[in-house]
């Protein structure tokens, strides 16, 4: 994979619902059962208040596509069995709504590397996004694509019991988008040979690779098992920004030349009307 850095595509204005996004995803993060070691906290003690945390939060194929809502689920609590400590098991004390499960299940990440991977993709690419549909219309496609992601993924995957959490459906819409709408766009990106090499290469390509990737592993190849990482949620969430962002080419200006710096108004793209 390369990583990208930085495109060279200015916005006209602040990207505030980027900017938010971000700062609730790493918010929420911070707070999770497991993010940080308590004092005098065991590691299975953490382990059982993250399932149950992931229970109440995560979204569930199985849950979403039938209403299976588990009878018993871990409360967090540790006790001793037979076969050592484990995780207690109890009826939930909450009322679950698996539709809502899609919403919150955005915000929550299983690692910090899961967790700055989008949000570096996201800062990246949904600022002109933003900047090209405007702050609530960005905020409602942002969540549709995250929608989009989770039940593609559920219905593929109906017999599911396995939490489904991330931005990444999300962040795939936006990259769909953006490939859409500023495919010449130049984005800088270190690659890894021997050393980080720093090039500048068009979005299509960048973004291109990214999708080829994330639908070979959907289908299998090239991981040498299923994992925990949804690629088909990727995939779907991609196409859906790349639908949604549509409508929108035909007016949308070409990036600047990266012949340089571009400073002040020279820096600003214009819409037609």
């Amino acid at each position: 994979m390369v990583i990208p850095v930085h495109d060279v595509n200015p916005v006209r204005g602040t990207p505030w619902v980027t900017y938010g996004l971000i700062a609730a995803n790493v918010l929420v993060f911070l707070v999770m059962p497991g993010t940080f070691a308590t004092a005098g906290e065991s590691r299975l003690s953490q382990i059982c208040q993250l399932h149950a945390f992931l229970d109440h939060y995560a979204a569930v194929p199985r849950e979403l596509i039938h209403d299976q809502l588990p009878g018993l689920v871990p409360t967090g609590e540790v006790a001793g069995g037979p076969q050592g400590p484990g995780c207690v098991i109890g009826e939930p004390g909450y009322d679950k709504s698996p539709i809502l499960s899609v919403f919150t299940a955005m915000f929550l990440h299983g690692g910090w590397l899961h967790l700055l991977g989008n949000m570096l993709f996201l800062l990246i690419f949904g600022n002109n996004i933003e900047d090209r549909m405007g702050h609530v219309r960005f905020l409602l496609f942002y969540v549709v694509c995250g929608y989009a992601a989770g039940y593609g993924f559920a219905y593929l995957n109906d017999d599911s019991g396995d939490p489904l959490i991330g931005a990444s459906g999300a962040v795939a819409g936006v990259l769909g988008a953006y490939l859409v709408l500023y495919p010449k766009a130049r984005v800088w990106v270190l690659v890894p040979f021997l050393i980080f090499l720093p090039l500048r290469l068009p979005a299509w390509l960048v973004l291109g690779f990214w999708f080829v990737l994330q639908a070979v592993y959907s289908s299998g190849e090239g991981v040498s098992g299923a994992g925990t990482v949804a690629y088909t949620a990727h995939v779907v969430g991609f196409l859906a920004g790349m639908l949604l962002a549509w409508p929108l080419k035909p007016g949308t200006p070409p990036p600047p030349e990266p012949r340089g710096l571009l400073f002040g108004r020279r820096a600003r793209p214009r819409y037609p009307g």
